[in-house]
């Protein structure tokens, strides 16, 4: 990212990836919960009539995280926690950790950096990460998704669900929503890398702060805010659309028509609070975690190749 005082050693791609992948874990333990009640609430609604869902049975963020405790456990908050780490290994070290090496590659070097070229990079790693990635955020959404109650259950482990999803629905139900995440992911990318990346620019050239924790954690705060307000709808769509079952919509597009005829244009920002909860404290946990890794890394390594 932006901000290394020329007396930093310029962290190398490898590093870049690695830390990324690792710090988004780290992020992804503390906040899982958050995301889980996120899922929970955003297909609040389309469950209206199933057996063992009662109409509105989750209310607010804690309230959700409350109910799931007293009927299900609280293992269940932990619910697709596998496939999330895995997601997050080969998506967050794609999309993060290959970001400054294509911003690098769209401006050809050059030291000046506009909008244009950061937007350019954040789509496209936000795409080829859902491209490698997808698997794993099915996965993840419909762990998420179930209820621990009895009978109740789609899958009872991993690679379970890896091997029921290709079986019953063929390998293309693995990338189930491909369309509705690529697009959610080139807005969430392009906000939450270009807002912190502009943020922090911003703060440093003003002098307003140093290149330390208040910086990245004022710029990670400011990201999840405006990542959650922009990508939102899609979210709450491509995690619907994720977790239907094989025929229920002819589409992503046809998923979120229904929901606005049946539900309303208030049904895209449902899980909005454990939504900015959720991308709020994950960016902030992620970058800061992100930032020491890097100078970790390469501290060690410019250590390890000084001379004896």
């Amino acid at each position: 990212m932006v901000g290394f005082k020329p007396s930093d050693v310029p962290p190398t791609a490898a590093v870049k990836f690695i830390g990324a992948g690792t710090a988004a874990c780290i992020a992804d333990l503390f906040t899982f919960p958050l995301d889980t009640a996120k899922v929970r609430l955003q297909i609040q609604g389309e469950t209206k009539g199933l057996v063992n869902m009662k109409s509105s049975q989750y209310k607010g963020v804690f309230g959700t995280i409350s109910t799931m405790v007293k009927t299900e456990g609280p293992r269940s908050l932990y619910n697709g926690l596998v496939a999330g780490l895995q997601r997050q290994m080969s998506f967050a070290s794609v999309r993060i950790g290959l970001y400054d090496s294509v911003k690098q590659f769209y401006t050809k070097g050059s030291e000046h950096v506009g909008i244009g070229s950061r937007l350019l990079a954040g789509c496209t790693t936000g795409a080829m990460a859902v491209a490698i990635a997808q698997p794993t955020d099915v996965v993840k959404v419909r762990f998420q998704a179930q209820a621990n109650v009895s009978g109740s259950r789609r899958y009872k482990g991993t690679m379970e669900a890896y091997k029921t999803i290709a079986k019953e629905e063929g390998v293309r139900g693995l990338w189930k929503g491909t369309g509705p995440n690529i697009t959610r992911n080139a807005l969430v990318n392009c906000t939450e890398l270009v807002t912190y990346d502009i943020i922090k620019d911003a703060l440093l050239k003003s002098n307003l702060m140093t290149d330390t924790f208040p910086c990245h954690f004022t710029s990670a705060f400011g990201a999840g805010f405006c990542t959650t307000v922009i990508a939102s709808p899609v979210d709450v769509v491509k995690t619907r659309y994720m977790n239907s079952a094989k025929g229920q919509y002819n589409g992503a597009l046809n998923c979120a028509l229904t929901m606005l005829r049946k539900e309303g244009p208030m049904a895209f920002y449902k899980g909005f609070m454990p939504s900015f909860l959720r991308l709020g404290s994950w960016n902030i946990v992620m970058f800061v975690t992100y930032e020491q890794l890097k100078r970790a890394m390469m501290s060690a390594r410019v250590s390890w190749e000084a001379p004896l």
